[in-house]
């Protein structure tokens, strides 16, 4: 089987020595991010994150599966690839753990005020605060409880706060204490004080806290964005911290990426800004290499 690999991740020589003893025939091209001068209708299978944005897939006339370096399906042709039969695997779970972490950062450094101590310890200001919290018997919405919102919480629950998490539909898991379905999501907004989104971009996310249900979220709570900027209105973003209602928002994602150097995310005292980066982690690799040695062996090419 001829196998495409893009520069989406890197591999080392015993990873693709693993994949050649599977059978595999193996194309690198570093970048994906350009048209590919090569014959695209030789490979059985590709694993890539942004290849489909640059490349047509029918020009990939032989292909039978693909493997995502992403959890996210928005940047690829789902519906093609489903009329042609085409195996889609993402990279579920991989970077879960990361993101899980750097959500439970974001949350304690609102808490604890961690930015005004770093200011102070850079003028050398001795000042105590007074005002801290804690996550102990918190109301914590997560919305999207697939494999990163299970990952929340869970370590939310050794924090001792109660997790409430919303989807489509509830995967029954045991580090959750309710769960509602995503029509409640009005009544449930007021009565949290953390809301956590890591949910896909789909038409009915995007743009799901808008105006009307940012307006409706707790005096004084806290919101993480880890799933996909489109999710968040910016703009009603910017005009509800106006109002002084929210303690503190962290951003990792953005509508337009890079964030604009003109936007008031950047310089909001409430508001922590990372490059999309809450994925990065040195367990990643081993754990992606894992899944696409997995899904490749499992996947019957022959049919």
């Amino acid at each position: 089987m001829k196998l495409l690999l893009t520069g989406a991740i890197k591999y080392s020589e015993e990873q693709l020595n693993a994949l050649k003893a599977k059978g595999f025939e193996i194309t690198f091209v570093q970048n994906e991010l350009e048209e590919l001068s090569i014959d695209c209708s030789q490979f059985d299978a590709v694993v890539c994150n942004n290849l489909f944005l640059h490349n047509p897939p029918e020009k990939f006339t032989n292909l039978k599966a693909v493997q995502l370096t992403s959890v996210g399906f928005d940047r690829v042709p789902v519906g093609y690839l489903a009329s042609k039969g085409i195996a889609l695997f993402n990279a579920r779970g991989v970077y879960s753990t990361p993101m899980a972490e750097w959500v439970i950062l974001k949350i304690l450094e609102i808490y604890k005020r961690s930015a005004d101590f770093y200011a102070q310890q850079k003028k050398k200001i001795w000042k105590k605060h007074r005002d801290l919290l804690e996550l102990t018997d918190k109301r914590v919405l997560i919305l999207g409880t697939g494999s990163v919102g299970t990952e929340c919480a869970k370590r939310l629950r050794a924090f001792n706060a109660r997790i409430i998490g919303m989807d489509i539909y509830d995967n029954g898991s045991e580090y959750i204490d309710e769960f509602y379905p995503m029509e409640e999501l009005s009544s449930v907004l007021p009565t949290a004080d953390v809301v956590v989104l890591s949910l896909p971009l789909t038409d009915k996310t995007k743009g799901l806290m808008g105006k009307e249900n940012l307006s409706l979220m707790k005096e004084n709570s806290v919101l993480i964005n880890v799933a996909r900027g489109a999710i968040i209105d910016e703009q009603a973003l910017v005009e509800t911290l106006s109002e002084d209602n929210l303690l503190g928002v962290a951003l990792d994602v953005f509508e337009e990426e890079p964030l604009s150097e003109s936007s008031p995310l950047w310089t909001h005292p409430r508001v922590i800004v990372t490059p999309h980066n809450s994925f990065v982690s040195d367990g990643n690799s081993g754990r992606l290499f894992s899944l696409i040695c997995q899904n490749l062996a499992e996947f019957d090419f022959g049919k």
